[in-house]
C-alpha cells in the first residue's frame, strides 16, 4: 500500500491538505472523492529506505524473547512479529522484521524466511529455529536463543573489559621494544666492540639488525600472510580446516567442543520428548551445533542408529564428546530416558562451562603481564649482562 499526500478543495471550497494511503493514485481519488474532497494535486511519498544488514547481536537477542512471550501468551506468530516491528526502537530490526512477517503472511516458515535476510540472523539460529518450527516447541528455542545471545553479549563484555588494560600495556611495550631494538641497540655494538658477548646480547643485535634491514620485505610478508589468511578462510577446505584446528586448541577448543556439545543434547532431547523420532531428530539437530566437524560426526552416529546400533558407540568413536557425557547417553539409552538426559547433560554441563569461561577471563589479564615482563626482562638481560661484565673487569 502506498502513501500519496494531496491537495484538495473542500465543497465550501476550502483548500486543506493531507495524506492517504491506497493501492495506487485512482484508490486514493475514489477515497478522496468519498470524503466529498477534491483533489488538486496528489503526490506518491517515496518510502525511506533502510539498510537491512547486519543487526546487532544484543537487539536479536532482545527481539527472540519478545518473540517468545508473545508467542506463550497464544499470540499468532504473524501477529506477534508486526507487534515486535511497531514497537522496536531499532529501524534497521524493524526493516528485517518486517520482511519477516511478509515472509511468514505469504506461507514461508519463520526459518525460510529469517534465511533470506542476508547477516541478519546467523545460520545456527536458522537451524535452531528450524528445529523448532518442526517439532513443536518455537516459544522454548527462542527462549534458549535469548539467554544464549544474553550470556554471550555478557561474556563478549567481560573478555573486552578483561582485555582493554592488557591491550594498553602490550601496545606501549610492543612500541618500546622495536624502538629500542631500531634505534637504542644498534648504539651499544660501537660500546662493546668485539668482545665476546652473551647468548642474550648476540640474539637481541641479531634481531634488531633483521629488523633494521629487511624491514620492507617484512612488512610485505606479514602482508602477505594476511592476505592469504584471508583467502584460505574464504574457502570451504580452508572453513573446514580452520574448524578442525579450532577445535583442539588447548583451553579454547574444548571450550568450544563443550558449547557445541550443549546445543546438540539440549536440541536433541527436546525434540525427543515433543515425540519427534530420533532419526529425525538427529538430522535436524546436528545444524544446531554451529561445528560442521561435530555435524558431520551425528550425521555418521545417524547412520549407524539407522543400521540398527546404538547412539553411544558413534559418539564415542568420534572423539569430541566428554567422556561423562557419553556415559550419561549411554545409561540414558538403557533406561530409555535419553530425552530427559540429554536436556539434563545441557543444563549441567552449561553451568561447568559458565565457571570455566570466566576462570579463563580472570587469567587474561596476569598472563599477558607475565609476558610482557618477560620481554623486557630479556632486553634488560641482553643490554644490561655485558656492561655489568665489562665494568666488573675495569675494577
Amino acid at each position: 500500500m502506498a502513501t500519496f499526500q494531496y491537495e484538495a478543495r473542500t465543497t465550501a471550497g476550502d483548500v486543506v491538505t493531507g495524506v492517504i494511503q491506497a493501492d495506487n493514485e485512482q484508490a486514493a481519488a475514489r477515497l478522496l472523492d468519498d470524503r466529498k474532497l477534491y483533489p488538486i494535486r496528489m503526490t506518491e511519498q517515496k518510502p525511506q529506505r533502510v539498510e537491512t544488514g547486519k543487526v546487532r547481536l544484543r537487539d536479536v537477542g532482545i527481539m527472540y524473547g519478545q518473540l517468545s512471550d508473545l508467542l506463550r501468551s497464544g499470540v499468532p506468530l504473524v501477529r506477534s512479529i508486526d507487534t515486535i516491528v511497531r514497537a522496536s526502537s531499532n529501524p534497521r530490526l524493524a526493516a528485517v522484521m518486517k520482511k519477516v512477517s511478509e515472509g511468514v503472511s505469504g506461507g514461508k516458515e519463520l526459518a525460510e524466511t529469517m534465511s533470506e535476510q542476508g547477516r541478519a540472523f546467523s545460520p545456527l539460529h536458522v537451524a535452531m529455529v528450524r528445529a523448532g518450527e518442526k517439532a513443536g516447541f518455537l516459544e522454548d528455542v527462542l527462549a534458549n536463543l535469548a539467554s544464549f545471545i544474553e550470556r554471550l553479549d555478557e561474556l563478549q563484555s567481560k573478555i573486552r573489559g578483561a582485555m582493554i588494560y592488557p591491550i594498553i600495556l602490550s601496545t606501549v611495550a610492543l612500541t618500546v621494544t622495536v624502538g629500542m631494538l631500531v634505534w637504542f641497540v644498534p648504539r651499544f655494538k660501537t660500546v662493546f666492540g668485539e668482545r665476546e658477548l652473551p647468548a642474550p646480547t648476540r640474539i637481541m643485535f641479531s634481531i634488531s639488525d633483521v629488523l633494521l634491514q629487511y624491514w620492507p620485505l617484512l612488512l610485505g610478508g606479514l602482508a602477505a600472510v594476511v592476505i592469504g589468511i584471508i583467502v584460505l578462510m574464504r574457502s570451504s577446505g580452508g572453513r573446514m580446516l580452520w574448524e578442525r584446528w579450532r577445535l583442539r586448541i588447548p583451553g579454547i577448543g574444548k571450550v568450544m567442543r563443550t558449547i557445541s556439545v550443549t546445543r546438540f543434547c539440549r536440541i536433541l532431547g527436546t525434540m525427543m520428548a515433543n515425540g519427534v523420532p530420533i532419526l529425525q531428530a538427529l538430522a535436524i539437530s546436528k545444524n544446531a551445533t554451529g561445528s560442521t566437524v561435530l555435524a558431520e560426526q551425528i550425521d555418521k552416529a545417524a547412520e549407524s542408529v539407522r543400521g540398527g546400533q546404538t547412539l553411544t558407540e558413534p559418539l564415542r568413536a568420534c572423539g569430541l564428546f566428554p567422556p561423562q557425557v557419553i556415559e550419561m547417553i549411554a545409561v540414558a539409552e538403557e533406561a530409555n530416558q535419553l530425552d530427559k538426559i540429554l536436556v539434563e547433560i545441557a543444563d549441567t554441563i552449561e553451568r561447568r562451562t559458565d565457571r570455566q569461561v570466566n576462570q579463563a577471563v580472570q587469567l587474561i589479564e596476569p598472563v599477558v603481564l607475565v609476558l610482557m615482563a618477560i620481554t623486557i626482562g630479556t632486553l634488560a638481560v641482553g643490554l644490561l649482562y655485558p656492561i655489568l661484565t665489562m665494568a666488573k673487569s675495569i675494577r
